[in-house]
């Protein structure tokens, strides 16, 4: 028997680990296509979820190459739509330890907007975490997603969605993805969180991925966007220098 490691949380809400399982197996299904693996899952209930231990190894150049390319091969098995959860989900699922606002939009812009930043801003700006400033500059780019000016052609991806450097471990066969908050959403969401918090040898693996997924060539320019959201759902958790940090950033596409 494989072994295991068991993360558990007394006070869960309902369906909180049943959220991380449903996402998990959705990202599995584009691992034999080249896909990132993901951590097993062994046993899920209330309070508690159940994975294969991951036996840490050194991540080499290679193996951030690979990471990168399988994550396009990841993101390309799509979604229905922009916001939707896993196929069988119901309501609400999570980011951390915060809700995460689940719907079904035609345009990523839209539900970037309405799902991704409004929200946290709002709870942010509430609790005194983001400043009046930075909260208009949250909604002009609000306004700006609502019109579209961010909209491109590309389809719902696959996301993992909470893709920060912790979540991506390495063993002696490369990658293995855990702790999603999988759902339909722009690619470059994922390549954001993963350049705002760090990941071993970041540089390979955004040029593995940008080859393997022929990004457009501006696509960095657009980076700090989509940093936004994770910046503010910190900014709801974490302090007000995440705040300040999405207050700057917002303003440079106002």
């Amino acid at each position: 028997m494989s072994e295991t490691f068991v993360k558990r949380r007394a006070d869960a809400p309902p369906k909180f680990f049943a959220w991380e399982a449903a996402g998990l197996a959705w990202l599995a299904e584009a691992t034999p296509d080249g896909g990132v693996a993901v951590a097993g899952v062994r046993e899920v209930d209330r309070t508690r979820i159940t994975l294969e231990r991951i036996r840490p190894a050194t991540p080499t150049h290679a193996a951030a190459e690979d990471f990168g390319r399988s994550l396009a091969a990841t993101h390309g098995r799509g979604a229905a739509a922009f916001g939707v959860a896993p196929p069988g989900w119901s309501g609400d699922g999570w980011i951390g330890r915060q809700s995460l606002p689940i719907g079904s939009f035609d345009r990523w812009g839209a539900f970037y907007g309405i799902t991704r930043l409004q929200p946290y801003a709002r709870a942010a700006h509430a609790i005194g975490n983001l400043s009046d400033g930075a909260l208009r500059a949250v909604d002009l780019v609000c306004d700006r997603l609502a019109a579209g000016e961010f909209d491109d052609d590309d389809p719902p991806a696959r996301i993992h969605g909470d893709l920060w450097g912790g979540n991506v471990l390495y063993r002696v066969d490369g990658a293995v993805l855990i702790d999603p908050a999988a759902h339909g959403g722009h690619r470059l969401t994922d390549l954001a969180m993963l350049a705002l918090f760090g990941t071993e040898n970041l540089p390979r693996v955004l040029a593995a991925y940008a080859q393997a997924a022929r990004l457009r060539p501006d696509w960095p320019d657009l980076i700090g966007l989509h940093q936004l959201h994770p910046l503010l759902v910190h900014a709801v958790t974490h302090g007000a220098g995440y705040g300040r940090q999405a207050g700057e950033l917002a303003a440079r596409y106002t």
